[in-house]
């Protein structure tokens, strides 16, 4: 670390970072539970008010493989001011907003915001702070990626029945005018810029890619595997990022997004870990909520509340599992924290209709507490072993895959559980020879459709904990490593070599 960054004041700086990411992250999450209220006030349909989060979801998930050559192309105070300013002017576009149009643009803008936010956060901490201080930085940083997600249902849901959803972006505009601040004030360039060419091909290849699949896994989730939409957005984000992969790995020079940097093990092994953490830990994020409010009958503000208390400890475990980090690596985090996060998800697997409100958030709050243990200590891991020239990249990858990871578990694992229900439901209305159709069913049919559904989620939980289960495996082979030599020298140095080889033997 050169004598400039170690001088740096590093509080503020972090301060700006975790404030920004916080409330992107909230972002994120506070609109789905009040899209109901979205639709009534604004007279759309659901297929409608689904776009203000797919849009916001594929505008960000298009933007993070651009993010390594924009930290290349400019300064890290401007990308962040950048990032902070168009997502405030988002936040005020929605909550101004008295029609859809502006409602998704103000969206658009936002999630443009976002997508340059979340990898520049993890290049700043990787760059400011030294291997060994990675871990309490990359903890602090996982209160907001763990804690604003886990909280957004519970805040949105008690503002959509006590207020107007416009309420909604009236709390976070104060945040982000604030990070803005934070960040004109303290936020200083930590990286060096150049003039990088844009691949422009690249960008269109991975705008196609990860758009049609991210597009193609949430339409799944939202209307089924067999939806002529979902197979042609799919297969055209496939074939893209086939395509874009292969330009990738023949482009030498300056490629969009360096798939070499799988060259590196650990970073390898750590992305696989991380995707199949991400997909199990949306099972809960999504089946529990389900469970509680179809099943248990309880309102949205209850089910929120049922995820508070874990979601407040891994807020205040993300940074002490950080500091362990930077001790003893993060193996021994990960085996502890998927041995607790396989057996909750296994219990998870065995919910009745009669499991109580206690049960579940008890069971609940454990799954997150082995959850804090994870994701950013395994993140670390496989970044640390990533030489400088490669952070952006190592992280704009990593970014990428999990979001396109937890696209693909919440279709998958939603598909599962509506397939295993409607097949139950059709099995025990034969068993019970009745007429789905007939008023005097009514209350039979309830109770059919109840047990179904539980047993559907069962079902779905059971994929999570075998997911769980196979990053288990992977965990014991995490090992502590530091930055190794860049690839592209050791190119250069051959090439260099066969150069004077070649000399030498002309003379």
């Amino acid at each position: 670390m050169s004598q400039a960054l170690a001088n740096l004041k590093r509080g503020p700086i972090m301060a700006a970072i975790i404030i920004g990411a916080f409330v992107t992250i909230l972002n994120q999450t506070l609109l789905n539970v009040a899209l109901p209220s979205i639709m009534d006030d604004l007279g759309i349909t659901t297929n409608t008010a689904q776009w203000l989060t797919t849009g916001f979801m594929l505008v960000n998930g298009v933007l993070i493989p651009l993010s390594a050559y924009l930290v290349r192309r400019f300064t890290t105070r401007q990308l962040f001011i950048t990032a902070m300013l168009l997502f405030l002017i988002g936040t005020v576009f929605c909550a101004f907003a008295e029609s859809f149009t502006v409602l998704m643009v103000g969206r658009i803008i936002q999630a443009a915001g976002a997508g340059i936010m979340m990898p520049l956060m993890s290049i700043v901490v990787l760059t400011i702070f030294k291997v060994e201080e990675r871990g309490k930085a990359m903890g602090m940083m996982g209160v907001a990626m763990i804690f604003a997600p886990a909280v957004g249902p519970t805040l949105s849901g008690w503002i959509v029945e006590h207020h107007s959803w416009h309420v909604l972006f009236y709390i976070i505009a104060p945040f982000a005018l604030l990070a803005l601040v934070f960040g004109m004030i303290f936020m200083k360039n930590v990286s060096e810029t150049a003039k990088p060419k844009l691949n422009s091909l690249g960008v269109i290849l991975s705008t196609l890619g990860f758009g049609g699949l991210l597009y193609g896994f949430s339409e799944a989730g939202n209307n089924g595997w067999n939806s002529t939409e979902v197979y042609v957005s799919l297969i055209v984000g496939a074939v893209a990022l086939i395509l874009f992969v292969m330009k990738e790995l023949l482009n030498k020079q300056e490629p969009l997004l360096e798939f070499r940097v799988f060259k590196y093990d650990m970073y390898s092994l750590t992305t696989v870990v991380n995707i199949l953490i991400t997909m199990a830990m949306y099972a809960g994020m999504i089946l529990v909520p389900v469970y509680m409010q179809n099943i248990l009958g309880l309102s949205p503000i209850k089910s929120g509340l049922a995820l508070l208390p874990g979601a407040i400890l891994m807020g205040i475990m993300s940074p002490v599992t950080g500091a362990i980090f930077d001790k003893i690596g993060a193996r021994w985090l990960a085996v502890v924290g998927l041995v607790i996060t396989a057996a909750t998800t296994w219990e998870f697997g065995q919910l009745t209709v009669d499991t109580t409100y206690t049960h579940m958030v008890i069971i609940y709050t454990l799954r997150m507490f082995g959850m804090s243990m994870l994701m950013m200590p395994i993140q670390t891991a496989g970044l640390n072993q990533l030489p400088q020239r490669l952070n952006p990249h190592g992280s704009a990858m990593s970014q990428t895959l999990r979001t396109v990871g937890g696209a693909l578990g919440t279709a998958w694992l939603v598909t599962v559980m509506s397939n295993k229900t409607k097949e139950l439901v059709t099995e025990m209305v034969v068993s019970a020879q009745i007429d789905p159709k007939d008023p005097a069913n009514a209350d039979q049919m309830i109770k059919i459709t109840n047990e179904a559904t539980v047993s559907g989620i069962n079902h779905a939980f059971l994929y999570a904990f075998w997911l769980t289960i196979a990053a288990l495996v992977l965990a014991f082979f995490i090992k502590k490593t530091k930055p190794q030599k860049d690839f592209k020298a050791d190119v250069e140095t051959q090439g260099n070599s066969q150069a004077s080889a070649q000399a030498s033997a002309e003379a």
